[in-house]
């Protein structure tokens, strides 16, 4: 069991070495590229069955790697089975995202290192999961943070993606600075950076909220949460399979999952809880009003996933880590669901924009049906996966409203107020995305109709069609998690290994669905009034800041990167005035000094002897002149 635990980040990492390997190229090459990403994550996905079924306890090897003076950083690695569950959605997701890859970039010179890179991508997250040891954690994690920026990046043909690969890059690496100090605080803290010592050790109260804190910062720009979310929705330049990888279980699931892991820290820090929670219902409600008023279809989803991460942070706030990871459980499922789907619809009808789409329901009936079931899971319909998890979060949120916990009462009435209010809002831009996307009157279809396919299924080249096998089949298999996980909460295995509480219905969610039903019945009221318009018209003066994501790029322009950019400037005029100018000035006085030596030392013998003569003639008087004087 030790070596499959130490092989299940190792095959995909190993696939994704090889795989840059290969240099762009032939069909042969393509071919084999596309059989080590497809291979690595089929590997990595046995092998976390096959520990899933054999490992009723948690698993645990490791080595000394190196000393840090009195710190050892060893290469540990553990994973019980609520960490293989987290491990078993990534690599489901890995798998999908592979094999849809390869009709989606079909005609991409460059998908030898895009598949590599997956595959990279992937086997970071699975360390970051099976990691015992903080500084192979960090390992994985920075990891994640380079190959987010080459695959954001990827295609060169679009100019928004260079920016947005910097962006999300810079922004991330903001949070990371935090992290690293964080870690580093709690290794020293600890006399070690094995997880389970970190966890063990009495921390004094002070380097402990400090550490937790600057944790908070790299969990905030790697899971997209407020202030570090910006960087997340620019980052749909990417191509399509990459939004899918990124948001549904990898990077934005890292910073939940690295707090679940850490969360007895937590547990003894109730102002770390605070900061938390505000945080979380921040986020929670700015992702879902911005998602209300985008027009770009991925745009939208990426603005639910900055919201329902919010729902994964608030749910670690009010105490229960149990709620968080059954909800990024389910939202790996179905945010991957809709991603892929979303790349069908783009492929179909040659552009992202939901104002040039329409009555796609009859020509794209698998991914309508696929779209019904994630945006159902999404919004928290019953029985989907999404209403159970989101059930948790809502029931640990209202229980921490009545005390007994660590986290403070009012934390728990903002998070609790917070997800009630998401509630009714993701029901709304679900419905409206559904609408707008499916039904109504079809638009024309755009200059790069279907661009993309090669398949003879497309007999009409003016009418969209359900995507080739290849991108079909992911969609089909994911649909059923997205549909059918939330029932794993039945399970009494499942359910003991998140330490989840018996599903029950109550008062406590008669109120949310009540919420749902009145945002979906909003958003569909409008669309019958005024029908083919968009209910977002309805926010009236409010539409142009929720679709700006309420300009916090511009306040980030203004309080941040202006003066950043400042400072540098006024340091570089000092280096380049200043520091250069005393070097440089340095070496051309040398430089003149010498010339002048050179130039005397090139005098007429004549005027050489003279001046010697006069020289020794002046130091003979003043020698006399000392002599008689003293």
């Amino acid at each position: 069991m030790k070596a499959l635990l130490v092989a299940l980040p190792a095959a995909p990492l190993l696939a994704g070495l090889l795989g840059l390997l290969l240099p762009p190229g032939d069909t042969g090459r393509r071919r084999f590229a596309a059989a080590l990403g497809v291979a690595g994550a089929a590997v990595a996905l046995v092998l976390t069955v096959m520990l899933l079924a054999a490992a009723d306890d948690p698993v645990q090897t490791g080595a000394r790697w190196v000393s840090l003076g009195d710190l050892d950083v060893t290469l540990t690695f553990s994973a019980g089975r609520a960490a293989l569950y987290v491990a078993l959605a990534v690599t489901v997701v890995a798998l999908a995202v592979q094999v849809y890859s390869i009709a989606y970039l079909h005609d991409d010179p460059r998908y030898a290192p895009y598949a590599a890179q997956v595959s990279l991508f992937t086997g970071a997250m699975l360390l970051v999961v099976t990691s015992g040891d903080l500084i192979l954690l960090l390992v994985g994690w920075e990891v994640m943070g380079a190959c987010s920026y080459l695959l954001i990046g990827h295609d060169r043909r679009l100019p928004e993606a260079p920016a947005a690969a910097v962006k999300a890059f810079l922004v991330t690496r903001v949070g990371d600075v935090g992290f690293l100090l964080g870690i580093a605080i709690l290794g020293v803290s600890a006399g070690s950076f094995r997880i389970a010592d970190v966890l063990a050790h009495e921390h004094e109260a002070g380097p402990l909220l400090a550490a937790l804190l600057l944790v908070l910062a790299g969990v905030a720009g790697k899971s997209a949460q407020f202030p570090l979310h910006t960087w997340l929705p620019d980052a749909m330049a990417g191509p399509t399979p990459i939004s899918a990888l990124i948001h549904a279980a990898t990077m934005v699931a890292a910073g939940v999952y690295v707090v679940f892991r850490l969360f007895p820290l937590f547990e003894s820090s109730p102002t770390a809880l605070a900061v938390l929670g505000v945080m979380a219902a921040v986020t929670l409600l700015l992702g879902a009003l911005s998602a209300t008023a985008q027009d770009d279809l991925k745009r939208v989803l990426a603005w639910s996933t900055v919201s329902q991460i919010g729902y994964m942070t608030g749910a670690l706030a009010v105490g229960s880590p149990a709620a968080a990871l059954f909800h990024l459980l389910t939202h790996a499922a179905f945010k991957a669901l809709l991603f892929l789907a979303a790349g069908a619809v783009i492929h179909a009808v040659g552009t992202n924009l939901l104002s040039r789409m329409g009555g796609l329901r009859e020509h794209l009936p698998v991914t309508f049906w696929s779209f019904v079931v994630g945006l159902g899971a999404l919004a928290g319909l019953p029985p989907l996966a999404g209403f159970w998890s989101k059930e948790n979060v809502l029931i640990a949120a209202a229980h921490a409203t009545e005390g007994g916990t660590t986290t403070p009462v009012w934390v728990g009435w903002v998070v609790w107020s917070a997800a009630l209010a998401g509630v009714a809002v993701t029901a709304w831009y679900a419905t409206r995305l559904l609408l707008r996307a499916f039904f109504g009157v079809a638009r024309p279809p755009t200059a790069d109709w279907h661009v993309g396919f090669d398949d003879a299924a497309y007999a009409r080249p003016d009418t969209p069609h359900d995507p080739p096998a290849l991108m079909r089949w992911p969609l089909l298999v994911l649909a059923v998690p997205a549909a059918l996980l939330g029932l794993a909460a039945f399970l009494p295995g499942f359910r003991t290994a998140l330490e989840l509480d018996e599903p029950h219905l109550e008062v406590a969610i008669v109120l949310p669905l009540v919420l749902l039903a009145l945002g979906a019945g909003a958003a569909w009221w409008q669309w019958r009034a005024a029908p083919g318009a968009d209910p977002a018209l309805a926010l009236g003066r409010l539409r142009p800041l929720f679709a700006a994501g309420f300009h916090l790029d511009a306040v980030q322009d203004r309080l941040v990167v202006r003066p950043v950019r400042a400072l540098a400037n006024a340091v570089r005029a000092v280096d380049e005035r200043v520091v250069d100018a005393a070097v440089e000035g340095t070496g051309v006085a040398t430089t003149r000094a010498g010339t002048l030596l050179a130039t005397a030392h090139r005098a007429a013998l004549p005027r050489a002897a003279v001046a010697v003569f006069t020289g020794a003639l002046l130091l003979g008087v003043a020698a006399a002149i000392y002599g008689v004087a003293s």
